[in-house]
Formats: C-alpha cells, structure tokens, sequence
C-alpha cells in the first residue's frame, strides 16, 4: 500500500493553539534575513543573542564530563544535587539569599521554559496574570498556554520604568493569581531598587498574588550599580520565585540551563510539572553549570565590563549624530526613543532598508512600547559605531 503525502482528514489543532501570541519578531527576523541574503552588510543589534562565546574553563568542564559514563544515562529528574547546591552557593554569595537546595532549587530547560510553566502550573481559565507593558513577549505565551488572561502594567518613563500598582483596578487585583517582574528590565534596561521590592511583597501579601521575579540579566549592571534579587527582600520566599539563566552571565545561551530559586512549594509544583515532560537536562550540561557557578567569577566581572564599555560607545556616538537618550543602566539592552514623524515600527523598517541596520520595534513587547525601539549591545566597539553612523546619515535627528 502506498501512503499519500496528503492527509485523508483535516488536522483540526487544539483551541490553544488558535489562542497563541502572534510572534512579531519572526517578521523582523524574516526581513533581515531576506536583507542578508541579498548581499547588502546588515548590522543585526534587533536580538537579544550573546555574541561572545562561552568562557573556556566552562567548556573545557564540558569536554571533560562528557567523556564520564554516569552522564550518558538519565539523569535524576530534578536534577542533580551539585548542581542545586552550587546555585545556593552562588546566590549566598552574591545576593547573601539563602536557599535549601533540594526543596527551593529547580533546574529548568533555559528560562523561557521556567517563565511558560509557572503560568500553566498557577493558572485557570478566566483567572488574570499581571505583565508588564513593556516586557518580555514568552510571558504571553505561558498566559495563553493556560487559557487564562493578562493584565497590562504599564511601564513608563516617568515613573523609572516600574509598574504603579495603585493603578490597578480592585476588580483586575481580586482575579489575578500571579505577577511577572523583571529588572534588570528587558526591553527598557531599568533596575528595580529595595523599596519598590518592599512595596512589592506587601502587594503580593495583601492580594494573595504571586510574585515570579524574572532576573535573566541579573549580573549586569553599570556605574558601579550592582543589580538587586527579588529575594533579598524580607518576605520574598513567601510570595514568589525568582527565574535565573546562565545564558546571558555566562554566555551560555545555546546550552540551555536555568533554575528557578525561591518558595518551597512553588518549587515543587515546577518539579512536578517537569517530571511529566522531561527527564532533566543532560549530566554533562549540568556539571559544566556547576563548574561555572562554583568558580572564579571574573568572566562576570570581565563581561560586565565589556557591555558597560560598549553601552558607552554606542551613547557617545548617539550624541555626535543627535540622538538624545538616558545611558541604560543594566542588561545588555538600549532603549531608544524614535524621532518625530516615526512608529516603533516604520523607524525600524527606514534603519534596515536604508542602513542595513536591525533594531527591534517597541511595539512588539507591548503597547507601551511603542515610540522607542531596542538595541542589543551584543556587536564590539566597531560595529556599533558604524551602525550610529550609518543611522547619521540619514539625517533623522536634530
């Protein structure tokens, strides 16, 4: 019997796929790749991917765990314990936070997967998710994936980028369940200080909300600011978790390896939800971790540094064409206000087509995105020179 290619019945997907954020960004990618293609030099500072590799000493721990045979079968399905305990160990010492590895240490498949899962493991239909506005898009996606809806805070300039939480209405706070954070701040590059992480937890107490503290870029702050965890706030562990990625600290994007630190029993409601989809990352993957964790920090400090240098190029070259924006202050992002007679996404699309420079829109990390566009300080001293040049010469500032 010979199979058709085609199928005899439609395929008829679940409702929740119908129900999925749209990807704006696979446009952006689309249109610089077709830009690539065709030969033209594009600077590419749209994406939030790493471009220096991961450190050696990293690597080399790889090569060497690979070759153990205990890796080549599962591993435990939380993961193993040294490598919890390594992630306590590094946030005693870096955050004076402590943590009991076994019960409030979750290894997660990259952050994104830990930010998706907490919406489905809190979330029923018709319960609300509080999200910043501008934020991250994959915090869409988990609200969806849950069927449940979003409640938009907006993040504004004059109010530092925080969310103002007596904005919300008493109806939207009796339904929401859960709050996604996120400072150091992507797309905006702000930091969170103590105070507003205290009028955070009293918030979370007094609405029995939880708290899920998104510190991807926590490592990276500039001017001597050394970015603040969530969990360093009295009562914290009470109300939330905070998600943590060794891609952006350690340049470890494509290993994909995270943890989610903070509440007992939020922690155990991640390892539940794991154990019935995966059975945990690869040993070698973990032990390398553990290897990055446990030792010399200097790669950090040596990354810090390069970003803040590059921050400072990329400002200093923005001010010789008259492009007036505030430094940012942490992550590895710039947020960049678009010049009169533009949309986030019309200056995005001028900047590619005539300058083969790619730049992500504000709009597509929310509606109060719109009038700034990101860029990733992810190209060395050269590149990012010449892209504020190229941006020059097309006389849109000034």
């Amino acid at each position: 019997m010979t199979l058709s290619s085609k199928s005899s019945f439609p395929i008829v997907p679940a409702s929740r796929m119908q129900h999925l954020p749209t990807q704006f960004f696979a446009q952006l990618v689309k249109k610089a790749n077709a830009r690539m293609s065709a030969g033209h030099d594009v600077i590419n500072l749209g994406q939030g991917n790493p471009d220096l590799p991961t450190p050696d000493h990293i690597v080399q721990a790889m090569k060497t765990a690979v070759e153990k045979p205990v890796y080549h079968r599962y591993p435990p399905f939380s993961g193993f314990s040294f490598l919890k305990e390594a992630v306590a160990k590094r946030y005693l010492e870096d955050y004076q936070v402590t943590l009991d590895p076994e019960t409030e240490v979750a290894v997660l498949f990259g952050g994104k997967t830990g930010l998706v899962e907490i919406s489905q493991i809190l979330l029923n239909p018709g319960d609300v998710c509080l999200v910043p506005d501008p934020g991250y898009p994959d915090y869409w996606s988990g609200v969806a994936l849950a069927g449940a809806e979003m409640a938009m805070m907006p993040l504004t300039e004059s109010n530092d980028y925080l969310p103002d939480y007596d904005a919300i209405s008493s109806d939207t706070l009796k339904r929401a369940k859960l709050m996604f954070l996120n400072y150091p701040n992507n797309p905006t590059s702000a930091i969170a200080n103590a105070a507003f992480y205290e009028q955070t937890v009293e918030f979370a107490q007094r609405n029995q909300i939880v708290v899920a503290s998104d510190f991807a870029y926590g490592a990276i702050g500039f001017d001597g600011h050394t970015p603040i965890s969530f969990l360093q706030t009295p009562g914290a562990k009470e109300v939330g978790i905070e998600f943590y990625t060794m891609s952006k600290t350690y340049n470890m994007a494509g290993w994909r390896v995270a943890f989610a630190v903070g509440n007992a029993e939020l922690i155990r409601l991640i390892n539940l939800m794991q154990d019935h989809m995966y059975v945990s990352l690869f040993g070698a993957v973990q032990d390398a971790a553990a290897a990055a964790l446990n030792g010399s920090q200097q790669c950090v400090y040596d990354l810090v540094h390069t970003y803040e240098t590059r921050r400072n190029t990329l400002f200093d070259t923005m001010k010789s064409i008259g492009w007036e924006a505030t430094p940012s202050p942490g992550s590895f992002f710039a947020w960049l206000p678009v010049p009169t007679g533009y949309n986030s996404a019309s200056f995005a699309d001028i900047l590619l087509e005539q300058a083969n420079v790619v730049v992500a829109p504000g709009i597509g990390f929310g509606t109060h995105g719109e009038g700034y566009v990101r860029v990733g300080l992810l190209a060395d001293h050269a590149r990012l020179q010449e892209a504020i040049d190229r941006i020059g010469k097309l006389r849109l500032f000034g």
